[in-house]
């Protein structure tokens, strides 16, 4: 089971409850459909959730026919940048990685190279 199917399954997380105006806890939703693009934003989630993200997510865009995606991980304490970096430098359809450059993100983001995809006849 991948990260997207998991995060469809398992709705309730400790991150996502809050408390209404009576002060009464509230689950907020998680969407059915998550759409993939280029752009993986990884704020808000912890490094042990960004080891099953990153590499369904470098899957997915693969086969829609990305060559080249973008993951922030913001600048932080560089936690969740060496979590990106050990999965992506594991990752068979990872060509290369590199900081994005500062005019997008700088190093709180990473520019990754794809392998194209190949169509089947």
């Amino acid at each position: 089971m991948g990260f997207f199917d998991w995060l469809r399954k398992n709705r309730k997380k400790p991150w996502e409850e809050v408390c209404d105006e009576t002060g009464v806890e509230q689950e907020l939703s998680v969407p059915e459909s998550i759409e993939v693009t280029d752009l993986l934003d990884l704020h808000g989630f912890f490094p042990e959730q960004v080891r099953h993200m990153v590499p369904d997510f470098i899957d997915h865009a693969v086969q829609l026919g990305y060559e080249e995606v973008k993951i922030i991980h913001g600048k932080g304490k560089g936690k969740l940048k060496a979590a990106v970096f050990e999965r992506l430098s594991k990752h068979p359809l990872v060509v290369s990685y590199r900081d994005a450059p500062p005019y997008s993100s700088g190093w709180g983001a990473t520019i990754v190279c794809l392998k194209k995809r190949l169509n089947s006849p």
